[in-house]
């Protein structure tokens, strides 16, 4: 007799633009062990195709919304699905133009897993029509979340026999020693230009560093966005005399973003974005056994424990941020054992490893 293999569908954005979500989506969609075990129907659920069209209003992203939603219409109508995963957003305009499709999963009777990798959702559960759409959309779904670290901001919504904690891993691309002899350490920000990742106040933790005669070199390395682009961003440096120890290096990708992990001494991450839960640069940065200051949003102390594997500040203080950056700075010994420690701790709880690959 045939064996009868399950069919999914799975409803979630892909890249582009290269965000944490698209990127797991992109993880689960090129899985040889779930290829190999489900039939797996896709739809995406991104209307944006770059990072400057996010936060925008442009006619064609209305286009691509009705066209996925009729393509979930259509293949829900067509094959009886075993499941339906979605990552959707939770809150504001991104939770009103991904909660039809999981009512339309819903109206078709299909169990349903949402793979939460925002949050925000607390701030809209007072506000219409969040207070009845919310609990609408999550009742009786499974709900994978990255932490419980972020369960306090749906608990209202969401009891904790939903939950099931899966934290992002990253595939291990690099096994190697890295040694690393700059004359002056290098530090890097690796994410797109968006000021609640930090950008601002890196520089002025850098500034702050320079004026108390501290060496380094710092790289920012991403894309442009609506907030900042390149001449905004280096007008900024300029203005706080940093055009000698500040680069602005662009978009990197393969083995361009990897020399920079390799040049590093120290990754600097200090998000304070509303929506941060489990940054897989972080991940990237332990596995090229870089120590990390950053902040504790999120998931992240689950990533990065404070004094282990690096060092965590508070948000949106610069004097703090500079004050753990120049700690390791002048410390060449403890940044090899905080990166040690961080590759330690990847290799053993965040590589994708049998999970999906």
């Amino acid at each position: 007799m045939k064996k009868h293999i399950p069919r999914i569908l799975f409803i979630a954005p892909l890249p582009p633009p290269i965000h944490g979500s698209a990127i797991v989506s992109q993880q689960i969609k090129d899985s040889k062990l779930i290829g190999d075990s489900f039939r797996c129907d896709w739809v995406n659920l991104s209307t944006s195709r770059s990072m400057g069209e996010i936060g925008r209003r442009n006619p064609i992203k209305i286009l691509r919304f009705l066209s996925s939603l009729f393509g979930t219409f259509w293949k829900l109508l067509i094959h009886r699905y075993a499941l339906c995963y979605l990552a959707i957003t939770c809150h504001g305009g991104g939770f009103l133009k991904d909660a039809p499709f999981v009512l339309l999963c819903k109206l078709f009777r299909r169990k349903i897993v949402i793979h939460q990798h925002n949050k925000g959702m607390s701030a809209y559960m007072e506000r219409r029509p969040y207070c009845w759409l919310l609990p609408l959309v999550y009742r009786n779904a499974k709900v994978i979340l990255l932490s419980w670290y972020l369960y306090p901001d749906i608990e209202r919504v969401v009891k904790k026999k939903q939950v099931i904690i899966c934290p992002n891993g990253i595939p291990q691309t690099n096994s190697e020693t890295i040694v690393r002899n700059n004359e002056v350490p290098h530090l890097l920000f690796l994410s797109n230009l968006i000021i609640t990742k930090g950008v601002c106040v890196l520089l002025d933790a850098c500034k702050i560093l320079k004026d108390k005669g501290v060496g380094f070199v710092c790289d920012f390395v991403g894309g442009e966005t609506a907030e900042i682009d390149s001449d905004m961003f280096n007008t900024d440096v300029n203005h706080r005399g940093l055009g000698n120890c500040v680069i602005y290096n662009g978009r990197k990708y393969g083995s361009d973003k990897e020399r920079f992990f390799k040049d590093a001494d120290i990754f600097v991450f200090p998000t304070y974005y509303h929506n941060e839960c489990f940054p897989l640069v972080l991940l990237e940065a332990m596995q090229y056994q870089l120590p990390i200051v950053t902040t504790n949003e999120g998931g992240i102390p689950d990533v990065v424990q404070d004094g282990v594997n690096g060092i965590i500040c508070e948000r949106q203080n610069a004097e703090s941020l500079a004050a753990a950056i120049e700690r390791l700075l002048l410390n060449p010994t403890l940044r090899r054992q905080m990166g040690n420690a961080g590759y330690e701790i990847f290799r053993q709880k965040f590589t994708v490893g049998a999970r999906i690959s």
